[in-house]
């Protein structure tokens, strides 16, 4: 069966979008103090599937997807550590939340990069990344994800109890 790239293009992108829809999920249920165990498993193969089919397209040159892509996998890493190996105890219950929150930003850095490069309404207000639309755009999510990371560590991270 022939290599397809818009259907890869497909599933990465359909990854990629159950990744940020779970992870809203997950992030919501650890602000309110509670941990999702199935979502969390959801948000966390999906995101990693995504960083990885994210290698599979064509390149000739290491671009700042890669990078993203490749702190995504660390960070992923660290967060599946602090669940499945670690099993949350002591610090590594924050550490999951804070990992959780920068993966799923990671994940909607990459989407609204996509969308402002893609979309031709959006591209002109950003043409390029360097661009003051883009900067200011991707500084709101920034904002935004770091006071939702702020919520979850202390609706989440600071429960000992909870599972």
């Amino acid at each position: 069966m022939p290599f397809d790239p818009k259907t890869y293009l497909l599933v990465h992108v359909l990854l990629s979008l159950v990744g940020i829809f779970s992870g809203l999920v997950v992030v919501g249920g650890l602000i309110a103090g509670v941990r999702f165990s199935r979502w969390v498993g959801l948000f966390l193969a999906t995101t990693l599937l995504t960083s990885i089919t994210g290698f599979g397209f064509p390149f000739v040159a290491l671009l700042p997807s890669h990078i993203v892509g490749a702190l995504s996998l660390v960070v992923l890493l660290g967060a599946l550590a602090a669940v499945y190996w670690k099993h949350l105890e002591g610090g590594w219950r924050r550490t999951f939340v804070v990992l959780s929150v920068v993966a799923l930003y990671l994940n909607v850095f990459v989407l609204l990069a996509q969308l402002l490069q893609k979309i031709p309404a959006l591209a002109v207000l950003a043409p390029t990344p360097a661009a003051p639309a883009f900067a200011a755009t991707q500084g709101l999510v920034l904002v935004l994800f770091a006071v939702l990371g702020w919520a979850a560590v202390k609706g989440y991270g600071h429960r000992a109890g909870r599972r």
